[in-house]
C-alpha cells in the first residue's frame, strides 16, 4: 500500500471515534482505497452498493432521472462524509440514484458483509452504524421539510448557511434542480440577496 493510501486510511480510522482497538484491527484489512476521476460514477442506478464508502478528497453528487428525462439532484457529499444510498445499502437492493463524481475523488471503501459481522461482533459499531443511520435520516428529513415548509429562496438561504463553502464546488444547474428552483428563478433569488 503506497503512502498516501496509508493517509487515507488513517483519515476513514481517525473518524470512528466509538471503536475499539479489537474493532478497528478487525475492519482493517477489508478497507480499501478507491480513486476516481470526475466524471466517474461511484455507483449507478440499478446496482446494488456493496462497499460503504467515505470521501478522504472529493465531491459526489447523488441525482436520478426524472420522467421527462432531466436530472434531479438530490444531495451532495464532501469529504469526511459517508456516500451511500443509505436506505437501499442496508437492504441491499438495487439503488434508485446515480452517485456521480463532480470532482476528482478518493473513496475508502468498507464492505458491507464486513460492516454486518461488526455490528454482530462490537457493541460499539451498532452504535456508530446507528449515529450514520441518523445523520442520513435527519438529511432526507430536513430536505423534505424544506420543500413542505419553506419559499425557494428560503431554500436557497438554509442551503447557503448549512454549507457556506459548497456552492462554489457546484453548478448553478446542479444546485437550482437540489434545490427545486428554475436555474432562471434561482439567479434572480441570488442577486436579490445580493443587493439586500
Amino acid at each position: 500500500m503506497n503512502e498516501s493510501y496509508c493517509e487515507y486510511i488513517a483519515q476513514y480510522v481517525k473518524q470512528l471515534t466509538h471503536s475499539s482497538e479489537e474493532e478497528v484491527s478487525f475492519i482493517y484489512p477489508h478497507l480499501k482505497v478507491r480513486e476516481f476521476s470526475k466524471g466517474d460514477f461511484f455507483l449507478k442506478e440499478g446496482e446494488v452498493q456493496i462497499e460503504m464508502g467515505f470521501i478522504c478528497k472529493g465531491l459526489i453528487r447523488r441525482y436520478y432521472i426524472n420522467d421527462k428525462g432531466n436530472e434531479i439532484s438530490t444531495g451532495f457529499t464532501q469529504e469526511n462524509e459517508y456516500v451511500t444510498d443509505y436506505p437501499a445499502f442496508i437492504r441491499q437492493k438495487p439503488s434508485k440514484y446515480f452517485l456521480q463524481c463532480l470532482e476528482p475523488s478518493v473513496i475508502v471503501n468498507l464492505p458491507y458483509n464486513i460492516i454486518q459481522e461488526s455490528y454482530r461482533k462490537f457493541k460499539n459499531s451498532e452504535m456508530h452504524g446507528r449515529l450514520i443511520a441518523e445523520k442520513v435520516l435527519t438529511i432526507l428529513n430536513d430536505r423534505v421539510e424544506g420543500f413542505l415548509f419553506s419559499t425557494a429562496e428560503e431554500r436557497y438561504i438554509n442551503f447557503m448557511i448549512a454549507h457556506p463553502e459548497l456552492h462554489k464546488r457546484i453548478s448553478l444547474t446542479h444546485l437550482s434542480t437540489f434545490l427545486g428552483i428554475e436555474r432562471q428563478s434561482l439567479s434572480r433569488i441570488r442577486k436579490r440577496i445580493s443587493q439586500k
